[in-house]
Protein backbone atom coordinates (compact mmCIF):
# COMPACT_ATOMS: atom_id res chain seq x y z
CA UNK A 1 0.00 0.00 0.00
CA UNK A 2 1.65 3.18 -1.00
CA UNK A 3 4.25 1.96 -2.40
CA UNK A 4 5.96 1.17 1.78
CA UNK A 5 7.23 -2.69 3.22
CA UNK A 6 4.74 -4.84 4.43
CA UNK A 7 6.23 -4.00 7.90
CA UNK A 8 5.61 -0.03 7.40
CA UNK A 9 2.29 -0.97 5.46
CA UNK A 10 1.35 -2.69 8.84
CA UNK A 11 2.77 0.61 11.24
CA UNK A 12 0.45 3.08 9.18
CA UNK A 13 -2.61 0.77 9.84
CA UNK A 14 -1.72 0.56 13.03
CA UNK A 15 -1.24 4.08 13.08
CA UNK A 16 -4.54 5.14 11.60
CA UNK A 17 -6.47 2.21 13.84
CA UNK A 18 -4.75 4.14 16.93
CA UNK A 19 -6.11 7.62 15.88
CA UNK A 20 -9.29 6.27 15.35
CA UNK A 21 -9.11 4.71 18.51
CA UNK A 22 -8.03 8.60 20.01
CA UNK A 23 -11.31 9.71 18.52
CA UNK A 24 -13.29 6.88 19.81
CA UNK A 25 -12.39 7.73 22.94
CA UNK A 26 -12.54 11.36 22.72
CA UNK A 27 -16.27 10.39 21.96
CA UNK A 28 -17.07 8.53 25.26
CA UNK A 29 -15.24 10.84 27.36
CA UNK A 30 -16.62 13.70 26.06
CA UNK A 31 -20.23 12.41 26.11
CA UNK A 32 -21.48 13.75 29.32
CA UNK A 33 -20.36 17.70 28.24
CA UNK A 34 -23.48 17.17 26.05
CA UNK A 35 -25.58 14.35 27.54
CA UNK A 36 -25.23 15.14 31.72
CA UNK A 37 -27.67 17.96 31.48
CA UNK A 38 -30.50 16.87 29.38
CA UNK A 39 -30.26 13.55 31.60
CA UNK A 40 -30.00 15.28 34.87
CA UNK A 41 -33.09 17.19 34.01
CA UNK A 42 -35.27 13.67 32.97
CA UNK A 43 -34.69 15.98 29.51
CA UNK A 44 -34.32 12.82 27.47
CA UNK A 45 -33.78 9.35 28.73
CA UNK A 46 -29.95 8.06 29.04
CA UNK A 47 -30.20 5.99 25.76
CA UNK A 48 -31.81 8.50 23.74
CA UNK A 49 -29.56 11.31 24.68
CA UNK A 50 -26.60 9.42 24.08
CA UNK A 51 -27.04 8.16 20.67
CA UNK A 52 -28.48 11.47 19.90
CA UNK A 53 -25.48 12.98 20.93
CA UNK A 54 -23.85 10.20 18.71
CA UNK A 55 -25.66 10.86 15.79
CA UNK A 56 -24.99 15.25 16.21
CA UNK A 57 -21.38 14.70 17.23
CA UNK A 58 -21.16 12.44 13.30
CA UNK A 59 -22.57 15.96 11.24
CA UNK A 60 -20.48 17.81 13.49
CA UNK A 61 -17.41 16.38 12.37
CA UNK A 62 -18.63 15.90 8.27
CA UNK A 63 -20.22 19.48 7.85
CA UNK A 64 -17.99 21.47 10.49
CA UNK A 65 -14.53 22.04 7.79
CA UNK A 66 -11.55 21.95 8.47
CA UNK A 67 -10.20 24.60 9.97
CA UNK A 68 -9.32 23.11 13.15
CA UNK A 69 -7.63 20.38 11.26
CA UNK A 70 -5.14 22.41 9.97
CA UNK A 71 -5.00 24.39 12.80
CA UNK A 72 -3.67 20.64 14.62
CA UNK A 73 -1.42 19.93 11.88
CA UNK A 74 -0.23 23.43 11.60
CA UNK A 75 1.27 23.49 14.98
CA UNK A 76 3.73 20.43 14.37
CA UNK A 77 5.95 21.63 11.14
CA UNK A 78 5.89 18.07 9.66
CA UNK A 79 7.93 19.35 7.11
CA UNK A 80 10.41 20.34 9.62
CA UNK A 81 10.81 16.33 11.08
CA UNK A 82 10.75 14.51 8.09
CA UNK A 83 13.54 12.61 6.77
CA UNK A 84 14.68 9.84 4.93
CA UNK A 85 14.17 7.27 7.32
CA UNK A 86 10.50 6.54 7.00
CA UNK A 87 10.54 4.99 10.78
CA UNK A 88 11.26 8.17 12.44
CA UNK A 89 7.72 9.05 10.69
CA UNK A 90 6.20 6.72 12.41
CA UNK A 91 8.39 6.91 15.83
CA UNK A 92 6.58 10.67 16.06
CA UNK A 93 3.26 9.13 15.36
CA UNK A 94 3.15 6.56 17.09
CA UNK A 95 4.68 8.36 20.68
CA UNK A 96 1.72 10.95 20.32
CA UNK A 97 -1.11 8.86 19.68
CA UNK A 98 -0.06 6.27 22.32
CA UNK A 99 0.75 9.07 24.93
CA UNK A 100 -2.56 10.76 24.09
CA UNK A 101 -4.81 7.92 24.71
CA UNK A 102 -3.28 6.76 27.87
CA UNK A 103 -3.84 9.84 29.72
CA UNK A 104 -7.66 9.94 27.80
CA UNK A 105 -8.38 6.51 29.34
CA UNK A 106 -6.79 7.24 32.76
CA UNK A 107 -8.68 10.30 33.26
CA UNK A 108 -11.46 8.28 32.17
CA UNK A 109 -11.24 5.10 34.34
CA UNK A 110 -11.07 7.57 37.26
CA UNK A 111 -14.14 9.98 36.45
CA UNK A 112 -12.07 12.88 35.94
CA UNK A 113 -13.23 15.43 32.97
CA UNK A 114 -9.98 15.86 31.15
CA UNK A 115 -9.54 17.87 28.03
CA UNK A 116 -9.09 15.73 24.74
CA UNK A 117 -7.82 19.15 23.45
CA UNK A 118 -5.06 20.08 25.95
CA UNK A 119 -4.07 15.64 26.02
CA UNK A 120 -3.37 15.79 22.11
CA UNK A 121 -1.52 19.07 21.73
CA UNK A 122 0.92 18.34 24.54
CA UNK A 123 1.46 15.02 22.90
CA UNK A 124 2.10 16.75 19.79
CA UNK A 125 4.26 19.65 21.60
CA UNK A 126 6.81 17.06 23.45
CA UNK A 127 7.34 15.19 19.88
CA UNK A 128 7.90 18.77 18.33
CA UNK A 129 10.14 20.20 21.50
CA UNK A 130 11.72 16.36 21.71
CA UNK A 131 12.89 16.26 18.25
CA UNK A 132 14.41 20.21 18.33
CA UNK A 133 17.06 19.05 21.04
CA UNK A 134 18.29 16.24 18.62
CA UNK A 135 21.25 17.11 17.12
CA UNK A 136 19.68 15.60 13.43
CA UNK A 137 17.36 18.47 13.89
CA UNK A 138 19.82 20.50 12.32
CA UNK A 139 18.39 24.21 14.28
CA UNK A 140 15.17 23.24 12.13
CA UNK A 141 12.13 24.57 14.57
CA UNK A 142 9.62 21.90 15.30
CA UNK A 143 7.08 23.49 16.53
CA UNK A 144 4.62 26.30 15.23
CA UNK A 145 5.28 28.71 18.54
CA UNK A 146 2.34 31.53 17.07
CA UNK A 147 0.14 29.01 16.73
CA UNK A 148 1.12 27.44 20.00
CA UNK A 149 0.66 30.58 21.86
CA UNK A 150 -3.18 31.19 19.63
CA UNK A 151 -4.07 27.77 20.56
CA UNK A 152 -3.01 28.07 23.96
CA UNK A 153 -4.48 31.66 24.85
CA UNK A 154 -7.82 29.61 23.48
CA UNK A 155 -7.45 26.27 26.14
CA UNK A 156 -6.91 29.14 28.68
CA UNK A 157 -9.02 31.78 28.52
CA UNK A 158 -12.41 29.15 27.19
CA UNK A 159 -12.99 27.70 30.82
CA UNK A 160 -12.51 31.08 32.15
CA UNK A 161 -14.90 32.63 29.69
CA UNK A 162 -17.49 29.81 30.59
CA UNK A 163 -17.36 30.03 34.12
CA UNK A 164 -17.59 34.04 33.90
CA UNK A 165 -20.40 34.09 31.62
CA UNK A 166 -22.98 31.41 32.69
CA UNK A 167 -22.85 33.31 36.15
CA UNK A 168 -23.92 36.06 34.41
CA UNK A 169 -26.30 34.61 32.21
CA UNK A 170 -27.64 32.54 35.12
CA UNK A 171 -28.23 36.16 36.83
CA UNK A 172 -30.10 38.12 34.16
CA UNK A 173 -32.10 34.63 33.42
CA UNK A 174 -33.38 35.11 37.30
CA UNK A 175 -33.79 38.71 36.75
CA UNK A 176 -36.57 38.11 33.78
CA UNK A 177 -37.83 34.61 34.35
CA UNK A 178 -40.71 34.45 36.72
CA UNK A 179 -41.25 30.44 36.89
CA UNK A 180 -39.11 29.39 39.72
CA UNK A 181 -40.01 26.17 39.33
CA UNK A 182 -36.81 26.29 36.22
CA UNK A 183 -34.41 27.09 39.60
CA UNK A 184 -35.29 24.69 41.20
CA UNK A 185 -34.42 20.62 41.63
CA UNK A 186 -36.15 18.43 39.03
CA UNK A 187 -38.92 16.81 40.65
CA UNK A 188 -37.82 12.62 39.70
CA UNK A 189 -38.71 10.43 36.84
CA UNK A 190 -40.73 13.82 35.80
CA UNK A 191 -39.92 16.04 32.55
CA UNK A 192 -39.58 19.93 32.58
CA UNK A 193 -41.49 22.06 31.32
CA UNK A 194 -42.04 21.57 27.67
CA UNK A 195 -40.24 24.95 26.98
CA UNK A 196 -37.32 24.43 29.00
CA UNK A 197 -37.55 20.96 27.87
CA UNK A 198 -37.40 21.79 24.22
CA UNK A 199 -34.47 24.64 25.32
CA UNK A 200 -32.31 21.79 26.86
CA UNK A 201 -32.80 19.40 24.19
CA UNK A 202 -31.66 22.33 21.94
CA UNK A 203 -28.42 22.74 23.64
CA UNK A 204 -27.85 19.51 23.76
CA UNK A 205 -27.78 19.17 20.03
CA UNK A 206 -26.08 22.75 19.68
CA UNK A 207 -23.19 21.23 21.98
CA UNK A 208 -22.93 17.63 20.08
CA UNK A 209 -22.80 19.39 16.62
CA UNK A 210 -20.24 21.98 18.01
CA UNK A 211 -18.10 19.49 19.67
CA UNK A 212 -17.61 17.36 16.52
CA UNK A 213 -16.89 20.47 14.31
CA UNK A 214 -14.16 20.76 16.71
CA UNK A 215 -13.05 17.76 18.96
CA UNK A 216 -13.20 15.97 15.72
CA UNK A 217 -11.52 18.01 13.43
CA UNK A 218 -8.66 17.49 15.92
CA UNK A 219 -8.89 13.58 15.20
CA UNK A 220 -8.98 14.62 11.14
CA UNK A 221 -6.08 16.82 11.57
CA UNK A 222 -4.07 13.38 13.70
CA UNK A 223 -4.72 11.26 10.82
CA UNK A 224 -3.36 14.28 8.34
CA UNK A 225 -0.56 14.31 10.68
CA UNK A 226 0.13 10.64 10.21
CA UNK A 227 -0.60 10.63 5.82
CA UNK A 228 1.84 13.49 5.60
CA UNK A 229 4.53 12.40 7.71
CA UNK A 230 4.21 8.80 6.85
CA UNK A 231 3.18 8.74 3.15
CA UNK A 232 4.04 12.64 1.92
CA UNK A 233 4.21 11.52 -1.53
CA UNK A 234 0.35 10.49 -1.52
CA UNK A 235 -0.97 13.26 0.88
CA UNK A 236 1.50 16.14 0.95
CA UNK A 237 -0.37 17.95 -1.90
CA UNK A 238 -4.34 17.73 -2.52
CA UNK A 239 -4.40 16.28 -5.93
CA UNK A 240 -7.94 17.48 -6.35
CA UNK A 241 -6.21 21.12 -6.97
CA UNK A 242 -5.30 22.19 -10.54
CA UNK A 243 -1.74 23.40 -10.77
CA UNK A 244 -2.50 26.27 -12.39
CA UNK A 245 -4.40 27.82 -9.87
CA UNK A 246 -1.54 27.23 -7.53
CA UNK A 247 0.91 28.72 -10.26
CA UNK A 248 -1.58 31.64 -10.64
CA UNK A 249 -1.88 32.50 -6.93
CA UNK A 250 2.11 32.18 -7.05
CA UNK A 251 2.60 34.25 -9.88
CA UNK A 252 0.20 36.94 -7.90
CA UNK A 253 2.45 37.23 -4.84
CA UNK A 254 5.26 37.21 -7.16
CA UNK A 255 3.99 40.42 -8.51
CA UNK A 256 2.94 41.63 -5.67
CA UNK A 257 6.45 41.66 -4.30
CA UNK A 258 8.27 42.41 -7.25
CA UNK A 259 5.93 45.76 -7.79
CA UNK A 260 6.67 46.96 -4.38
CA UNK A 261 8.14 50.63 -3.64
CA UNK A 262 11.86 49.66 -2.56
CA UNK A 263 12.13 53.59 -1.81
CA UNK A 264 9.24 52.62 0.82
CA UNK A 265 10.29 49.85 2.24
CA UNK A 266 11.83 48.94 5.66
CA UNK A 267 14.84 47.32 6.35
CA UNK A 268 13.49 44.43 7.81
CA UNK A 269 10.95 44.39 4.87
CA UNK A 270 13.73 44.06 2.12
CA UNK A 271 15.07 41.65 3.81
CA UNK A 272 12.46 39.69 4.32
CA UNK A 273 11.54 39.70 0.67
CA UNK A 274 14.85 38.75 -0.29
CA UNK A 275 14.72 35.79 2.09
CA UNK A 276 11.56 34.55 0.21
CA UNK A 277 12.80 34.52 -3.51
CA UNK A 278 14.53 31.30 -3.92
CA UNK A 279 11.10 29.75 -2.12
CA UNK A 280 9.24 31.28 -4.72
CA UNK A 281 11.84 30.31 -7.42
CA UNK A 282 12.29 26.74 -6.28
CA UNK A 283 8.07 26.64 -6.05
CA UNK A 284 8.01 27.97 -9.51
CA UNK A 285 10.00 25.43 -11.03
CA UNK A 286 8.61 21.98 -9.69
CA UNK A 287 5.12 23.27 -10.46
CA UNK A 288 3.62 21.75 -13.63
CA UNK A 289 2.41 23.99 -16.25
CA UNK A 290 -0.96 22.34 -16.41
CA UNK A 291 -2.37 19.07 -16.25
CA UNK A 292 -2.65 17.86 -12.37
CA UNK A 293 -0.74 17.73 -9.25
CA UNK A 294 -0.76 14.08 -10.27
CA UNK A 295 2.38 15.29 -12.77
CA UNK A 296 4.46 16.30 -9.89
CA UNK A 297 6.91 13.58 -9.34
CA UNK A 298 6.33 11.69 -5.69
CA UNK A 299 9.87 12.96 -5.02
CA UNK A 300 8.82 16.73 -5.24
CA UNK A 301 5.26 16.82 -3.90
CA UNK A 302 6.84 16.99 0.24
CA UNK A 303 9.30 19.71 -1.37
CA UNK A 304 6.36 21.61 -3.18
CA UNK A 305 4.20 21.17 0.20
CA UNK A 306 7.29 22.27 2.07
CA UNK A 307 7.94 25.71 -0.37
CA UNK A 308 4.16 26.46 0.01
CA UNK A 309 3.97 26.56 3.87
CA UNK A 310 7.44 28.29 4.50
CA UNK A 311 6.29 31.53 1.59
CA UNK A 312 2.97 31.48 3.06
CA UNK A 313 4.39 31.45 6.94
CA UNK A 314 7.21 34.48 5.99
CA UNK A 315 4.34 36.39 4.89
CA UNK A 316 2.05 35.98 7.41
CA UNK A 317 4.87 36.50 10.11
CA UNK A 318 6.01 39.72 8.19
CA UNK A 319 2.28 41.06 8.17
CA UNK A 320 1.76 40.53 11.74
CA UNK A 321 4.80 42.08 12.76
CA UNK A 322 4.01 45.26 10.53
CA UNK A 323 6.93 44.32 8.37
CA UNK A 324 4.55 44.71 5.02
CA UNK A 325 3.50 48.18 4.38
CA UNK A 326 1.66 48.05 1.00
CA UNK A 327 -1.47 49.92 0.14
CA UNK A 328 -4.84 48.45 1.56
CA UNK A 329 -5.94 47.11 -1.51
CA UNK A 330 -2.46 45.24 -2.54
CA UNK A 331 -2.44 43.76 1.27
CA UNK A 332 -5.60 42.23 0.71
CA UNK A 333 -5.16 41.06 -2.29
CA UNK A 334 -1.76 39.19 -1.05
CA UNK A 335 -3.81 37.76 1.95
CA UNK A 336 -6.12 36.48 -0.82
CA UNK A 337 -3.58 35.20 -2.54
CA UNK A 338 -1.66 33.13 0.16
CA UNK A 339 -5.06 31.58 1.49
CA UNK A 340 -5.13 30.79 -2.71
CA UNK A 341 -1.99 29.04 -2.14
CA UNK A 342 -2.71 27.34 0.43
CA UNK A 343 -5.76 25.96 -0.45
CA UNK A 344 -3.24 23.34 -2.07
CA UNK A 345 -1.49 22.01 1.08
CA UNK A 346 -4.58 22.77 3.79
CA UNK A 347 -6.99 19.93 2.57
CA UNK A 348 -8.60 16.50 3.83
CA UNK A 349 -9.83 13.82 1.77
CA UNK A 350 -13.42 12.53 2.63
CA UNK A 351 -12.50 9.56 3.43
CA UNK A 352 -10.67 10.43 6.77
CA UNK A 353 -13.52 13.05 7.76
CA UNK A 354 -15.71 9.82 7.20
CA UNK A 355 -13.97 7.80 9.73
CA UNK A 356 -13.28 10.15 12.41
CA UNK A 357 -16.85 11.01 11.98
CA UNK A 358 -18.14 7.08 12.68
CA UNK A 359 -15.04 6.77 15.12
CA UNK A 360 -16.30 9.46 17.12
CA UNK A 361 -20.28 9.22 16.32
CA UNK A 362 -19.62 5.72 17.98
CA UNK A 363 -17.37 6.03 20.50
CA UNK A 364 -19.95 9.15 22.26
CA UNK A 365 -22.52 6.21 22.54
CA UNK A 366 -20.72 3.92 24.98
CA UNK A 367 -18.98 4.54 28.26
CA UNK A 368 -20.42 7.93 29.03
CA UNK A 369 -21.19 7.14 32.60
CA UNK A 370 -18.51 7.91 34.77
CA UNK A 371 -18.06 11.69 33.25
CA UNK A 372 -21.66 11.99 33.30
CA UNK A 373 -21.90 11.44 37.20
CA UNK A 374 -19.30 13.94 38.16
CA UNK A 375 -20.79 16.44 35.45
CA UNK A 376 -23.98 15.87 37.34
CA UNK A 377 -23.61 15.16 40.24
CA UNK A 378 -19.89 15.95 41.90
CA UNK A 379 -19.33 19.60 40.99
CA UNK A 380 -21.90 21.05 42.30
CA UNK A 381 -23.86 19.95 46.41
CA UNK A 382 -27.35 20.54 44.87
CA UNK A 383 -29.32 18.75 42.20
CA UNK A 384 -28.88 20.55 38.64
CA UNK A 385 -31.43 22.47 37.88
CA UNK A 386 -33.14 23.11 34.55
CA UNK A 387 -31.82 26.99 34.65
CA UNK A 388 -28.35 26.02 35.07
CA UNK A 389 -28.83 23.00 32.42
CA UNK A 390 -29.37 25.66 29.87
CA UNK A 391 -27.65 28.62 31.03
CA UNK A 392 -24.15 25.90 30.69
CA UNK A 393 -25.30 24.39 27.63
CA UNK A 394 -25.98 27.69 25.72
CA UNK A 395 -22.42 29.05 26.70
CA UNK A 396 -20.68 26.18 26.22
CA UNK A 397 -22.44 25.82 22.74
CA UNK A 398 -22.08 29.12 21.89
CA UNK A 399 -18.24 28.88 22.72
CA UNK A 400 -17.46 25.98 20.52
CA UNK A 401 -18.85 27.30 17.76
CA UNK A 402 -17.31 30.91 17.83
CA UNK A 403 -13.38 28.75 18.37
CA UNK A 404 -14.44 26.93 15.55
CA UNK A 405 -15.26 29.35 12.86
CA UNK A 406 -11.51 30.93 14.44
CA UNK A 407 -9.94 27.96 13.90
CA UNK A 408 -8.81 27.06 17.17
CA UNK A 409 -9.46 24.01 19.33
CA UNK A 410 -11.18 24.31 22.75
CA UNK A 411 -11.73 22.31 25.46
CA UNK A 412 -15.51 21.28 25.02
CA UNK A 413 -14.79 19.56 28.76
CA UNK A 414 -13.70 22.61 30.69
CA UNK A 415 -16.02 24.63 28.63
CA UNK A 416 -18.91 22.92 29.94
CA UNK A 417 -17.39 21.93 33.27
CA UNK A 418 -16.77 25.33 34.25
CA UNK A 419 -19.97 26.46 33.05
CA UNK A 420 -21.53 24.09 35.72
CA UNK A 421 -19.45 25.11 38.57
CA UNK A 422 -20.46 29.07 37.51
CA UNK A 423 -23.71 27.87 37.42
CA UNK A 424 -23.54 26.54 40.97
CA UNK A 425 -22.21 29.59 42.21
CA UNK A 426 -24.58 31.90 41.04
CA UNK A 427 -27.05 30.01 42.71
CA UNK A 428 -26.19 29.24 46.09
CA UNK A 429 -22.29 30.97 46.34
CA UNK A 430 -18.58 28.90 46.27
CA UNK A 431 -20.22 27.60 49.23
CA UNK A 432 -22.59 25.27 46.55
CA UNK A 433 -18.77 23.91 45.14
CA UNK A 434 -17.71 20.15 45.77
CA UNK A 435 -14.03 21.33 45.98
CA UNK A 436 -12.84 17.50 46.52
CA UNK A 437 -14.14 17.32 42.87
CA UNK A 438 -12.78 20.93 41.68
CA UNK A 439 -9.48 20.26 42.85
CA UNK A 440 -9.56 17.08 41.00
CA UNK A 441 -10.49 18.49 37.96
CA UNK A 442 -8.01 21.21 38.45
CA UNK A 443 -5.27 19.00 39.09
CA UNK A 444 -5.91 17.06 35.89
CA UNK A 445 -6.18 20.49 34.03
CA UNK A 446 -2.71 21.11 35.75
CA UNK A 447 -0.82 18.05 35.04
CA UNK A 448 -2.20 16.95 31.55
CA UNK A 449 0.25 19.14 30.08
CA UNK A 450 3.55 18.16 32.25
CA UNK A 451 2.60 14.55 32.02
CA UNK A 452 1.45 13.73 28.75
CA UNK A 453 4.54 16.43 27.00
CA UNK A 454 7.56 13.97 28.89
CA UNK A 455 5.40 11.38 28.11
CA UNK A 456 5.35 12.09 24.30
CA UNK A 457 8.74 13.20 24.04
CA UNK A 458 9.97 9.98 26.54
CA UNK A 459 8.35 7.46 24.03
CA UNK A 460 9.26 9.47 20.89
CA UNK A 461 13.16 8.84 21.80
CA UNK A 462 12.70 5.29 22.74
CA UNK A 463 10.66 4.80 19.26
CA UNK A 464 12.99 6.18 17.17
CA UNK A 465 15.68 3.46 18.85
CA UNK A 466 13.64 0.53 18.23
CA UNK A 467 12.28 1.17 14.97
Amino acid sequence: MFGLEIGFTILLILCLVAACSFEFVNGFHDTANAVATVIYTNSLKPVVAVVWSGIFNFAGVFFGGIAVAMGIVNLLPVESLIDQNISHSIAMVLALLLSAIAWNLLTWYFGIPCSSSHTLIAAILGVGITFSLLPESGGNVAVNWKKAQEIGASLLLSPLFGFSTVILLMTIMKAMIKDSSIFKEPAKDAPPPTWIRAILILTCTAVSFFHGSNDGQKGVGLVMLILIGIVPAYFALDNQQNPADTSRALSQIEYIISSADSATMSPEMRAGFVALQPDLDDLASRLPASGTMNEIPEADRFKVRSDILKITRKLEKMEQEGQLVLPYETLTQLKAEIKNLRKTTDYAPSWVILIISLSLGIGTMVGWKRIVVTIGEKIGKQHLTYAQGASAEIVAASTIALSTYMGLPVSTTHVLSSGIAGSMVASQGIKNLQMDTIRNILMAWLLTFPVVLVLSGSLFLLFRLIL
